[in-house]
């Protein structure tokens, strides 16, 4: 590691508000490395947290519900927050551009930026469409999306396009929310290029999925590639274009293209290769934790891993901080998946298995709720 400058206080510069480093603002409360100026640097100053956006959709939450002031974490673990984003990394002058103009120094950095959206090979999606990430842009979107169908005659076609569990949570939640609000005639698609919903988690998960759009006469339109947005248009690769009055994207995860173009060492995609210790493999003075970040034991671009990853992230920057040992963190090799059908009901995906009720609801919904109240308080 190379030897930190004899400064009378050290830099650690935390960049991103992501799930794991909640965790590590949480700790700093009460174990904030001494001789050390610690600042978070985020472009929002509050998480939503992404497990309960589409209960906000649905209606089941108020926007508050789902957030986290990382402002007010930060004012209560005593450190500096500033309300920008980075946009550039220096690793040889160890400093970060933000979009503010300020270069901040550091002698540790660590990433948890989360993903952006995967939008690079579908042209036409940002002026057409409205993603689902960053978070706070489809916030602002989505009020327009309800005002457009309440003013709309006849039938309103929602388009939404993806495959995943956000993609089918999404779909399920806009369903809710237009019964909730008398709009009989908003029609949804589900679009994706699996051959059915929620390709990747156990086989009964896909048939309850498609069991639910059917009866909910919702519309699956599998081994559908998108290749273009155009107004009002879906192009495919080979198959007939679809028209919509509203098209919301929730696909995969892309990464940012700054740490790639700073040097980091990362995977094919431009995801940050990290060691066990969620350390950089390239830049010892860099940790990276979440969707940003690429293990070496790979697992999904979930918010399920990168909760679990927060404790391993926060004790090792506090080790690193105070000259101590790394701990290797082995993330487990499945993930339980509690995905809403936003009507009281969800689907419990493990492995192999899986289940289906309210009581599987009422259990996420004691999950996320205790998950945002263990920050908001």
């Amino acid at each position: 590691m190379p030897a930190l400058p004899n400064t009378p206080f050290k830099r650690l510069l935390l960049l991103g508000g992501g799930h794991a480093h909640l965790n590590l603002l949480r700790r700093l409360r009460s174990e904030a490395p001494k001789s050390w100026q610690v600042t978070l640097v985020s472009p929002h100053s509050r998480q939503i947290y992404s497990g309960m956006l589409p209960g906000w959709v649905a209606g089941h939450y108020a926007l508050d519900d789902c957030a986290i002031s990382l402002a007010g974490l930060c004012e209560r673990a005593g450190i500096a927050f500033a309300q920008t984003a980075a946009i550039e990394l220096d690793l040889a002058r160890s400093e970060v551009l933000c979009a503010d103009g300020e270069r901040r120094r550091f002698d540790f950095v660590s990433i948890d930026t989360g993903p952006e959206p995967a939008l690079a090979d579908l042209p036409g999606a940002t002026e057409h469409a409205l993603p689902v990430r960053p978070i706070e842009g489809f916030i602002k979107g989505w009020p327009e999306v309800m005002r457009r169908w309440k003013g709309h005659t006849g039938p309103f076609e929602v388009a939404v396009v993806g495959s995943g569990a956000a993609a089918a949570e999404l779909a399920f939640a806009i369903r809710a929310r237009a019964s909730r609000e008398g709009a009989s005639d908003v029609r949804i698609s589900l679009v994706g290029r699996d051959a059915e919903p929620l390709a990747g988690t156990a086989a009964s998960v896909s048939r309850r999925v498609m069991r639910l759009l059917q009866t909910r006469g919702m519309h699956w339109r599998g081994n559908s590639t998108a290749v273009q947005i155009l107004a009002g248009w879906i192009r495919f690769e080979r198959c007939a274009v679809l028209p919509f009055d509203a098209c919301l994207i929730a696909t995969g995860a892309a990464a940012p293209h700054w740490p790639r173009a700073a040097g980091l060492s990362t995977d094919a995609a431009g995801f940050i290769r990290v060691d066990r210790t969620l350390r950089s493999v390239s830049h010892p003075q860099v940790f990276a934790a979440g969707d940003v970040a690429a293990h070496v034991d790979p697992r999904p671009k979930s918010g399920v891993f990168a909760v679990r990853a927060g404790a391993a992230l926060a004790g090792n920057i506090l080790a690193a901080c105070n000259g101590a040992a790394l701990t290797e963190w082995r993330p487990q090799r499945r993930a339980l998946y509690l995905v809403s059908t936003a009507d009281g009901r969800a689907i419990a995906s493990w492995g192999a298995l899986s289940a289906s009720g309210r009581w599987v609801w009422l259990w996420k919904d004691w999950i996320d709720r205790g998950y945002v109240r263990r920050y908001q308080e």
